[in-house]
C-alpha cells in the first residue's frame, strides 16, 4: 500500500458519506429491511444517543459481515500496557528520557506499546495516557481495537499504513492521526517505526475555541482527511480482532477481514492532519502570547477552559518581540507537561532533547531554558529571526496529575539522570545597586 496514492474526504467534524460501489450507501434512509448488494447496516456510535447534536457523533457502516461474527473474547498478556497508576511512589521531579529503542526483535505495532505515564481510570471513563509505539513489522491478519479511548497516534520514524474500517489513511512524520474508540484498525510498517500516543478516556478530540483571534487560524478544519470508503471481501482463518478493554488486552478469532465496509457515512470518523498546516499566532510586539495559542487538538474536561489533554506544537515560526527574552520563560504549571520532539532540535534545550525521546514536567514543578539557552538570550540582538527551522516539538498536555509505569520510569531504562544538571550552571546576576539607564 505504501506507493498507492490514497483519496481523503476533507473537514473536521463533516458529516460525510462515501461508497466504494455505486448506490451501496441506502437512499434515505440508515437501516432499510434488505440493504444493497446484500449488506449488513451497523452502527457505530461515539457518543450517547441523546448527546445535543452538535456533540453527536456516530457513523453507519454498510459491510458484508456485521462485526458480531467472531468467536469468544480470552486475555491475552502485555508486558507494557499499563493503566493502574496506584502501584508506584510518586516522583515529582522534571523527567528527561533518551531516545526510546527499537526492538531488536520482530515487533508489531500492537506489541510494540509501552506505557509511559497517565491518570485517571478507563471503567469509569475518566483520565488521559501517555504511550510510545516503536515496532519493526505489519500487524498481519490482525486488527486492533480500543474500547476505553480514543488514540491521537504522532509518528517520530517512519511511515504508518493505517487500514481501518472507513479506509485507509497513510501517516507519516510531521502528520499525526486521531484514531477513536471502537474502530478497528491494522498498522502495516517498513523497517523501524516509532512514535507518541496520547490516549484520552473523557470525550473526544476537538478544534479548541479561537476567542478574539477570530474566524480563521490555528488548525484550520479543511486541512484534516478522513479515509473515503474502501472494502477487501477475504476470507481468512482465524483473522486476530484484538481489544483493549479496561486496560487489558483480549483477542477473538473470525474467518474473514474485518475491513469489508463497502461504504459509510457519518460524523464518527478516524482523521489524519498535517502539522505544516498549522497557522501561526504570535506575540509582534512584546512578551509572550500563552503556549495555548499552539493548541492543534484539545479534548475538554467538565470545567470551562479546563482541558483532560490538549495537543500543542512548536512550530517553525518568526520572533520578533522587542524588549523580551524570547525562549519560553521559567514556569511552574498547574498542568502536566508531556513534551516530544520528531525531529530537530527544540529551542530552549538544543543539548541532550533529542528525536525520539520525551521530557515530563509535573504539574507545579519549575522548569524552563536550560543555560546556554539562558545565557545566548539574554545578550542576543532583537532582530527578527526564525524559530525552529528544521524542527518539530509537540506537548501533550494535561490538567491531571500524571502518574509513571514501571516501564516508563524503570525497565525502559532511558530516564536521563542528569536532566537537572541543565539548570545548575544558572547563576546570581543579582545587583543591589543597579541602576536604570537614562534616557536622553
Amino acid at each position: 500500500m505504501s506507493k498507492e496514492e490514497l483519496k481523503y474526504l476533507s473537514g473536521f467534524g463533516s458529516e460525510f458519506a462515501t461508497e466504494a460501489l455505486p448506490g451501496a450507501l441506502p437512499e434515505g434512509q440508515n437501516n432499510p429491511q434488505v440493504c444493497p448488494y446484500g449488506l449488513y447496516a451497523e452502527q457505530l456510535s461515539g457518543t450517547a444517543f441523546t448527546a445535543p447534536r452538535e456533540t453527536n457523533r456516530r457513523a453507519w457502516f454498510y459491510r458484508i459481515r456485521p462485526s458480531v461474527v467472531h468467536k469468544p473474547f480470552a486475555p491475552i498478556k502485555h508486558k507494557y500496557l499499563d493503566c493502574s497508576f496506584d502501584k508506584r511512589h510518586p516522583n515529582p521531579n522534571q523527567l528527561r528520557w533518551n531516545p526510546f529503542d527499537f526492538p531488536a526483535e520482530p515487533t508489531d505495532f500492537v506489541e510494540g506499546l509501552r506505557t509511559v505515564c497517565g491518570a485517571g481510570d478507563p471503567t469509569v471513563r475518566h483520565g488521559c495516557i501517555i504511550h510510545i509505539y516503536a515496532c519493526n513489522k505489519s500487524m498481519g491478519d490482525s486488527a486492533f481495537q480500543n474500547s476505553d479511548g480514543d488514540f491521537l497516534i504522532v509518528p517520530q520514524q517512519g511511515v504508518l499504513d493505517i487500514t481501518t474500517e472507513y479506509g485507509r489513511l497513510r501517516v507519516s512524520p510531521n502528520e499525526i492521526c486521531v484514531v477513536q474508540s471502537g474502530m478497528r484498525f491494522n498498522v502495516a510498517v517498513q523497517g523501524p517505526t516509532r512514535g507518541y500516543i496520547l490516549e484520552v478516556y473523557d470525550g473526544h478530540f476537538i478544534l479548541p475555541n479561537l476567542g478574539p483571534i477570530g474566524a480563521n487560524g490555528l488548525a484550520n478544519p479543511r486541512d484534516f482527511l478522513t479515509p473515503v470508503a474502501w472494502y477487501e471481501d477475504r476470507e481468512v482463518a482465524d483473522y486476530r480482532i484484538i481489544t483493549k478493554y479496561q486496560g487489558h488486552l483480549f483477542e477473538a478469532l473470525q474467518g474473514h477481514s474485518p475491513f469489508d465496509v463497502v461504504a459509510w457515512h457519518g460524523n464518527y470518523v478516524p482523521y489524519k492532519y498535517n502539522l505544516k498546516n498549522f497557522m501561526v499566532i504570535n506575540a509582534t510586539a512584546f512578551d509572550h502570547a500563552d503556549p495555548s495559542i499552539f493548541t492543534v487538538l484539545t479534548c475538554p474536561s467538565t470545567k470551562p477552559g479546563v482541558a483532560i489533554a490538549d495537543f500543542v506544537i512548536f512550530p517553525p515560526r518568526w520572533a520578533v518581540q522587542e524588549h523580551t527574552f524570547r525562549p519560553p520563560y521559567y514556569h511552574r504549571n498547574c498542568m502536566s507537561e508531556f513534551m516530544g520532539l520528531i525531529f530537530g532540535n527544540y529551542e530552549a534545550k538544543e543539548e541532550g532533547f533529542r528525536p525520539g525521546g520525551a521530557s515530563l514536567h509535573s504539574m507545579m514543578i519549575p522548569h524552563g531554558p536550560d543555560v546556554q539557552c539562558f545565557e545566548g538570550a539574554s545578550k542576543g540582538e532583537l532582530t527578527p529571526v526564525r524559530v525552529a527551522d528544521g524542527t518539530q516539538s509537540f506537548m501533550f498536555e494535561t490538567s491531571l496529575g500524571l502518574a509513571l509505569t514501571e516501564w516508563g520510569e524503570d525497565t525502559c531504562r532511558k530516564v536521563d539522570a542528569s536532566y537537572f544538571e541543565c539548570w545548575q550552571g544558572l547563576k546570581k546576576n543579582f545587583d543591589p545597586n543597579w541602576k536604570p539607564e537614562k534616557k536622553e
